[in-house]
């Protein structure tokens, strides 16, 4: 890989014979798991600036009708986390003469809070072809990365490091976007986002860009749910660019049932009921997909761009028999893609209801997808891949000149991305929105075989019997694999839940830098088996912390908190009175914990405290520096979602937890739901 330097510019061909789309990925680290940054890319013209508003590409704004850039969201690392870009330059439009890489920090967050700024850009292949370090970050509250940039039928890339004291407001000013300085309120029409929605605010929409928009606590709840605001209700106009693009999501509420009684079931395009076999599984879940993915441009893309694939036509097909060896192998799907008469073709091998991807098999198809020159092999099934951690074992034959990558999706994803589009984001019409609710409740029907990770693995039962024995020990390898199912559920919470609030949501690795995945797993693993406890923090967008999450598999409690800071100035006994009033629909059963430092204050339930909120403050007048709050379940026996099972009682605890105890916290702040 070719290190740049500041300044510093290369030609992409000189790097890759296969270099017309390319992944750029802006990464960053914390040794303490906090703090974290948003990508954005802007397209400029000759002159250096933006064509339109519309140029401006950031998480409100994510991809571009022609598929030249598409933001593919981030992915957690050893101790930090990475957000990818998607640049398909044969599809750059002529008149572009600049991408512009950058990334911004939240509000009074600075770059100098992190560690290991990186660029690295790799070609369609996977392959890593540069990276760039930026060191010396302090004050800066947005940075520019890199540029990619035309020099005739060439793109090259340079290496830029230049940060912002003024957020990412200052930054897509200098390049042209328009950007509004007033805060004054603009009033929200009667009935908005019920039918067709924006998922890019037009002029007059406030949009919660970090830095950009900074005012949405006036944004009334019901509104992120969905349902129409009241006419007197307003929207505070945040300092914010704007893009007029509509498109089209769906309500989150379902019309009222003309059926005659609860038996009736709705007619689906989609019927999951009669399957009884995991091939017949099999089978239609990846008919259903790959026809949904050719239909709908920006949902086909959004699961292929970070493949490599091309933004083109796409046309897609299922047991196709191709030769190998004594007879023909019948992938479960092929994906073609078509732009200025180049194809890009992906083998797809799919597994449903928890069934195991099978070495052998995978091994097969890679073997014919090099002999016939296709790009990749994509495998599906219910599991998520983990850094460092492959899922099935292959090798690759390093004398074949063309490449042929592996890559893995889980139907969590899938029904992520699908989830994402149809509620919070937006697609082209109203029938491609109709086509992914269809699959979105295909995906998520008891009797799909797609419901994502499902099961504990065959280590759980034992490493809980050694616990509960007193047994386990340190080294049990038994008990790294606990782990690693532990962060596969992680994961898919953080995927779930995102797709519900249509916020960013990752889990929180903390360590050192650098650390190997697998030591990492290890140093988790013997702690397991010391404490008897599995733990995770979650990061979401707009909370006001770190969501940590504790399965006592001793005790058989779970246990989800957060800890939210006071208001600089407030007096305690008023910071303890409005946290309460802010509480007033929270479980009575919520833990309430007072924090000072050095030490633990005071603490009891809500349901004691609610009269009493004095009991809060700590004895000796001590400064007061936030409150814990925690709620406590029951935790399932068995390794799968069951209605009994370990992972379902993970799941319902989170949502719980989310639904009635963080959104009500003032720090939440909101997505402004879309409106035409």
């Amino acid at each position: 890989m070719h290190e740049m330097t500041k300044g510093a510019n290369i030609g992409l061909a000189a790097l890759s014979e296969d270099t017309g789309s390319v992944i750029v990925s802006l990464s960053w680290s914390s040794a303490a798991g906090a703090g974290d940054a948003d990508v954005s890319v802007l397209l400029l013209g000759g002159d250096g600036r933006v064509r339109s508003d519309a140029d401006f590409f950031f998480y409100n704004n994510p991809a571009s009708p022609d598929g030249s850039v598409q933001l593919l969201g981030k992915t957690p690392t050893g101790s930090g986390s990475e957000d990818r870009i998607s640049l398909d330059l044969t599809a750059m439009p002529a008149d572009v003469d600049r991408a512009v890489l950058a990334a911004s920090q939240y509000g009074d967050a600075r770059f100098g809070e992190l560690d290991d700024l990186r660029l690295t850009l790799s070609d369609r292949a996977g392959e890593a072809l540069l990276g760039y370090t930026i060191a010396g970050a302090s004050t800066e509250s947005a940075f520019l990365f890199g540029e990619l940039y035309r020099r005739g039928e060439e793109w090259k890339f340079r290496a830029i490091g230049q940060g912002y004291e003024t957020g990412l407001a200052g930054l897509a000013t200098d390049f042209g976007i328009d950007v509004d300085d007033a805060n004054e309120d603009v009033p929200v029409e009667e009935g908005a986002g019920q039918t067709e929605t924006t998922g890019q605010a037009s002029a007059g929409q406030a949009v919660s860009a970090a830095e950009v928009a900074e005012a949405l606590d006036g944004v009334p709840e019901a509104a992120s749910a969905g349902a129409a605001p009241s006419a007197e209700a307003t929207v505070p106009r945040a300092r914010r660019p704007r893009t007029a693009k509509k498109k089209v999501t769906l309500p989150r509420a379902e019309k009222k049932s003309l059926a005659e009684n609860d038996s009736w079931r709705t007619a689906r395009l989609f019927p999951a009921g009669s399957l009884k076999s995991d091939r017949e599984r099999e089978g239609r879940a990846t008919s259903v997909l790959l026809s949904v993915m050719a239909e709908v441009p920006e949902f086909g893309r959004r699961l292929t761009a970070g493949f490599g694939a091309p933004a083109g036509r796409m046309q897609t097909f299922t047991e196709v028999a191709l030769p190998h060896g004594d007879g023909p192998r019948r992938p479960d799907g092929v994906i073609r893609v078509e732009r200025a008469g180049k194809l890009w073709t992906a083998l797809v091998e799919t597994k449903t209801n928890g069934n195991a991807l099978r070495s052998e098999q995978v091994q097969n198809y890679l073997d014919i997808a090099a002999r016939r020159g296709y790009e990749a092999v994509i495998t599906l099934s219910n599991d998520v891949a983990l850094e460092g951690r492959p899922l099935v074992q292959v090798k690759t034959d390093g004398r074949r000149k063309h490449k042929v990558v592996l890559w893995h999706l889980s139907w969590a994803e899938v029904t992520y991305q699908a989830q994402t589009l149809i509620r919070h984001e937006g697609v082209g019409n109203a029938a491609h929105a109709w086509l992914l609710q269809e699959l979105l409740h295909y995906l998520q029907h008891e009797n799909s075989g797609c419901h994502g990770f499902q099961n504990m693995g065959p280590a759980w039962v034992p490493v809980r019997n050694g616990i509960d024995t007193e047994t386990l020990c340190r080294g049990d390898e038994r008990a790294v694999e606990v782990v690693e199912s532990w962060e596969r559920l992680i994961r898919q919470v953080c995927l779930r839940l995102g797709g519900e609030l249509g916020q960013k949501a990752l889990p929180v690795q903390r360590g050192r830098r650098g650390t190997d995945p697998h030591a990492r797993r290890t140093v988790l693993a013997d702690r397991l088996c010391d404490e008897g406890r599995l733990s995770a923090e979650l990061r979401v967008d707009g909370a006001p912390g770190v969501l940590a999450l504790t399965a006592d598999l001793r005790t058989g409690k779970l246990r989800t908190s957060i800890d939210t800071p006071v208001p600089d100035g407030s007096y305690p006994l008023t910071s303890a009175k409005r946290l309460i009033r802010l509480l007033a629909k929270a479980p009575a059963d919520l833990h309430v914990e007072t924090l000072v430092e050095g030490d633990n204050g005071p603490r009891g339930t809500l349901e004691r405290l609610r009269p009493e909120p004095a009991d809060l403050l700590p004895k000796g007048g001590a400064a007061i520096t936030g409150f814990r709050l925690s709620l406590f379940k029951g935790m399932g026996a068995t390794r799968g979602s069951a209605a009994s099972g370990f992972i379902r009682s993970v799941d319902e605890a989170v949502d719980q937890f989310y639904a009635h105890v963080v959104a009500h916290l003032p720090a939440f702040e909101r997505r402004p739901a879309p409106t035409t």
